[in-house]
């Protein structure tokens, strides 16, 4: 190692002029520092520098962040141990009690309109009893649900406002590019409420990230960012170097509990369609008729089709005069991939339909006697 960095002061040394012991080294020459005009002008040239595109994107969008504060119950189920002895020696079933508590949570949001609508996690304000939305200049105003959807943990909320709100716009020019500026605004921890919402700064880690279903939750096209995304943050927006939302910020991926660079917004396309139709529907209707008869492919059933593995989910059934009968599904038929992607669970088809609706046409891959086909499966409204 010391070798190393001898070569490498060496290495350097080179492209300085080589004197001799003996020779006197021409003087260096002292650059005199700048006089009074030329400092300030290079004061202003560094305090211009400040200002960059990220300072002018977080400018413009603090105003629209906000605050979300609920008010939620829930309730708890207790077994009193003592309880359950004497039910166990009297030959009684034990049986739980149940309280009804209520619990206080903090998340982020920002608001989309000039008239009051604010986006948020359903996580955030999806069960809330009362809504609280705290502005940046102190402004606190009660919300209404206007509706939520679980599937993409999405929610509207709507206050009422005395004049026009500062609002964000969301991205429509195109999808976040990988690499380009994430900034995330909010509330973490709740520790600032109605005061100017916390930034961080990364980047565009990558997008489409796909997640199994989580307790109904369909997480899937999520960005993912090394912007310091923390508890609080939720329901915040992530914005691009425009000041545009490019997504709304929902989990990170943690082994701590921590921060570790590894965030997941739901990207603004997915957040536009869905709050447009909390806004018009109060809710998101996902219903749709098909008349197909399914169940995952056990190994039994593997070998019985004659297929090299158990994948894929088999029809059971077809109902007659049914959207599926008039695709041209038959029993028997091994449904392997939804729009090109592949299913093994009824939760892989919920994902892959998460953004289809009644009257769509959904592209089915099925084996059918070791031949596989392609069918159009229009979706069918209900009732």
């Amino acid at each position: 190692m010391k070798n190393l960095l001898l070569l490498t002061l060496l290495l350097a040394g080179c492209e300085q002029p080589v004197f001799s012991q003996q020779s006197v080294p021409p003087p260096q020459s002292v650059q005199a520092p700048p006089a009074g005009g030329a400092l300030e002008q290079l004061g202003d040239e560094i305090q211009a520098s400040r200002r960059t595109a990220i300072t002018r994107a977080v400018e413009a969008a603090t105003p629209a962040v906000v605050s979300i504060n609920v008010i939620e119950v829930r309730e708890v189920r207790y077994r009193d141990p003592f309880a359950d002895f004497f039910d166990q020696f009297y030959g009684r079933r034990p049986t739980d009690r149940v309280y009804r508590q209520q619990v206080q949570g903090v998340g982020s949001g920002f608001v989309i309109s000039p008239d009051g609508y604010i986006v948020t996690n359903d996580h955030v304000a999806g069960n809330a009893t009362l809504i609280t939305v705290a502005f940046p200049d102190g402004t606190q105003l009660p919300g209404t649900l206007v509706g939520t959807d679980p599937e993409t943990d999405i929610a509207l909320v709507k206050v009422e406002p005395e004049e026009p709100l500062p609002y964000l716009a969301f991205e429509e020019r195109q999808d976040a590019i990988v690499g380009e500026w994430a900034i995330a605004l909010g509330n973490p921890f709740g520790l600032f409420e109605a005061a100017e919402p916390s930034v961080t700064v990364g980047v565009v880690s990558a997008v489409g990230r796909d997640f199994p279903v989580q307790e109904g939750r369909v997480f899937r096209d999520m960005i993912q960012t090394d912007a310091a995304i923390n508890q609080g943050n939720s329901g915040g927006p992530l914005v691009n170097a425009l000041g545009r939302v490019i997504g709304v910020n929902t989990f990170i991926y943690s082994r701590t509990g921590g921060n570790v660079g590894l965030g997941f917004a739901v990207p603004a396309w997915r957040v536009e369609r869905v709050v447009e139709e909390l806004r018009t529907r109060g809710a998101v209707d996902r219903s749709f008729y098909t008349g197909l008869n399914v169940q995952p492919v056990s190994p039994r059933l593997a070998e019985a089709l004659g297929l090299p593995e158990a994948h894929g989910l088999v029809v059971r059934s077809v109902d007659p005069d049914s959207p599926a009968e008039r695709s041209g599904f038959r029993p028997y038929d091994v449904v392997v991939a939804v729009e090109g992607a592949a299913v093994a669970t009824n939760d892989d088809v919920m994902q892959e339909l998460v953004d289809f609706r009644a009257g769509d046409t959904v592209r089915l891959t099925v084996v059918r006697e070791g031949e596989t086909l392609e069918l159009a499966l229009r979706l069918a409204p209900t009732g």
